[in-house]
């Protein structure tokens, strides 16, 4: 559904005296998109994910690279491009003067249907995204929830087969964030929709999607699903719970014999790098026992997104 091959994009930098001074806001980069994907682009802000989804949605030209966009040429079949897909920016694209009635309607007239498939077409995604009550209400007076559903509800009147969303729950509540989730899982499960949405929240990456395009300065530095990218921060982290301190000092040891690594305490919890398997933890925690030691609780933890993500962005950094 995607193809990019080694896009760029370098702006001016107008905020030096020299004419030649440049900021580089998308530096290479190529990945691939499957059909019926939900993939995301993870980075800090300014990394140059809102740049990359400009470009493949024909918003601004790329300074040397190619993509391929719903089986178009970027360069050459623009007007298809925007024809086959859906873009819902950070800040929207609904009037505050319109209603909600009006602009489902008005953006399936400029997608060529006629007035009455509009109406009809805006009648049924109000109802799919809960705005049918809302049909005649202002856009104005909407809460943030009630506006991104409606802008996910206008970048869909024209059935397209890819969905673009920037940000989609930037200052959002967490109750309007989840119920956001539900509909854009709902876009891929229920109508076959591919979907790249752009984030800065690592647990809407973590729920959302089945790939993670990690980007970082204006580089790709990592592509895999949520678990592999987990993967790449290293060892998982076995952590022992003892009823009493007097338990610690035995502990310790018998976890920095068995692991070879230097675990660390806090209260009454030993925590250490473990990166055996199920086999290595039954050997280990049989160690515990013949040293005779009681344990509270045992929990094996593999890396969170968040500990991979600022990891990769660490060493991006420093390099």
């Amino acid at each position: 559904m995607i193809r990019a091959s080694h896009l760029r994009k370098i702006y001016p930098d107008r905020s030096r005296s020299s004419p030649r001074s440049q900021v580089v806001a998308v530096d290479d980069v190529s990945f691939e998109v499957a059909a019926g994907e939900i993939v995301g682009l993870l980075g800090p802000n300014g990394a140059g994910k809102t740049t990359t989804m400009q470009m493949l949605t024909t918003l601004t030209r790329p300074t040397s690279g190619r993509a391929q966009v719903a089986g178009y040429d970027l360069a050459t079949q623009a007007r298809y491009v925007r024809a086959a897909i859906g873009y819902v920016s950070q800040r929207g694209s609904a009037s505050d003067d319109s209603t909600v009635g009006e602009e489902l309607v008005d953006y399936g007239l400029l997608h060529g249907l006629s007035p009455t498939d509009a109406f009809a077409r805006g009648r049924t995604l109000a109802e799919r995204y809960r705005l049918d009550d809302l049909w005649d209400r202002e856009v104005g007076t909407l809460s943030g929830g009630q506006r991104r559903r409606l802008d996910i509800a206008m970048s869909l009147v024209h059935r397209p087969r890819l969905v673009f969303l920037d940000e989609p729950t930037v200052g959002l509540d967490p109750a309007s964030r989840a119920s956001l989730w539900a509909h854009v899982r709902e876009l891929r499960d229920t109508s076959g929709v591919t979907v790249l949405l752009s984030t800065h929240y690592l647990d809407e990456a973590d729920a959302l999607c089945d790939r993670l395009l990690v980007i970082s300065g204006g580089r790709l530095i990592a592509d895999g699903p949520p678990a592999q990218i987990k993967r790449m921060m290293g060892p998982d982290t076995l952590t022992v719970t003892v009823p009493s301190e007097t338990e610690l000092p035995d502990l310790l040891a018998v976890l920095t014999d068995a692991t070879g690594e230097k675990p660390e305490v806090s209260g009454l919890e030993v925590s250490v790098r473990f990166a055996g398997g199920t086999g290595t933890l039954a050997a280990v925690l049989a160690r515990i026992d013949a040293a005779a030691l009681t344990t509270a609780s045992v929990e094996l933890r593999p890396p969170s997104l968040d500990e991979a993500f600022f990891a990769l962005t660490s060493k991006e950094v420093a390099a």
